[in-house]
């Protein structure tokens, strides 16, 4: 079995910065993660290869220092990484983003699982994988919960808000996982040595050149969501300090306080 995972390097959410003219994210010196949706959807392509047999490749956009994510992704038992990085992808909305990785995919071969996360901490919009999916044409089963992969055809539970829905499709499909669907393993010591390694492969970097695309559905130009206006809430907090004779006159200053703000 065929699978492939879409994963995601990005910022770590204390440490966001924004560029004001474009409004998108500053990750240069930024440290970064692995998005954690998506390393439950890599646990779940590992958990299938292991049962089924098979292969997984997992496919990342974004700068070169997102190798350091792939490397983990390596360690952790995946067979093959691509980065796909290219300024040409710089600022891409989720549009753009699904339509690189749709080439990308297209590019890998054949498939018969694409696993994404259900969405991405920096931008917690949920549309990349589905997405893909309608640019690929093939089914798609979002927030999945619980995988059980056959020879032709998955059966997925889903969670929604109102309830958890059975749900089976044929394959090639497209699935997004979300964290209660697993707990993802630990790099294996042979796995980290390996891909870590000074003599380890170099991981193979994509350009638009390498992919069959139309650059005007790309990267900043290419986006159809225009971000107007980007920024970190700023952290603010008061305090007061109620002075009286006693705890019971204290405690009827602070009534008081409330009422006049119309707490209580």
């Amino acid at each position: 079995m065929n699978i492939i995972v879409c994963l995601k390097q990005v910022p770590d959410t204390n440490e966001v910065r924004i560029n004001q003219e474009t409004g998108t994210l500053i990750r240069d010196g930024v440290p970064s993660i692995i998005n954690p949706d998506d390393k439950n959807a890599l646990e779940a392509a590992l958990a299938i290869k292991d049962e089924k047999g098979g292969k997984v490749t997992v496919i990342s956009m974004g700068p070169p220092q997102a190798k350091e994510a792939l490397k983990e992704a390596l360690a952790m038992g995946a067979d093959e990484v691509v980065l796909v990085s290219d300024r040409a992808f710089g600022g891409s909305d989720t549009w753009a983003t699904a339509t690189v990785l749709a080439a990308a995919i297209e590019k890998v071969g054949e498939y018969d699982i694409i696993l994404c996360g259900r969405q991405a901490i920096d931008g917690d919009t949920a549309q990349v994988g589905p997405e893909i999916a309608e640019f690929l044409n093939v089914p798609q089963i979002t927030y999945a919960k619980e995988i059980k992969a056959s020879e032709d055809k998955v059966t997925v539970t889903r969670f929604t808000e109102t309830g958890d829905y059975v749900i089976e499709s044929k394959l090639p499909v497209l699935l997004t996982a979300i964290k209660e669907l697993n707990v993802p393993r630990y790099p294996s010591v042979k796995g980290i040595f390996q891909a870590y390694a000074p003599d380890a492969p170099e991981i193979p970097v994509w350009s638009i050149n390498d992919l069959v695309i139309d650059p005007t559905q790309i990267g900043l130009k290419g986006s159809p969501t225009n971000v107007y206006k980007s920024f970190v809430p700023t952290k603010s907090k008061t305090a007061e300090i109620i002075d009286g004779l006693n705890g019971k006159e204290k405690a009827a200053i602070l009534v008081n306080k409330l009422a006049d703000l119309k707490l209580i």
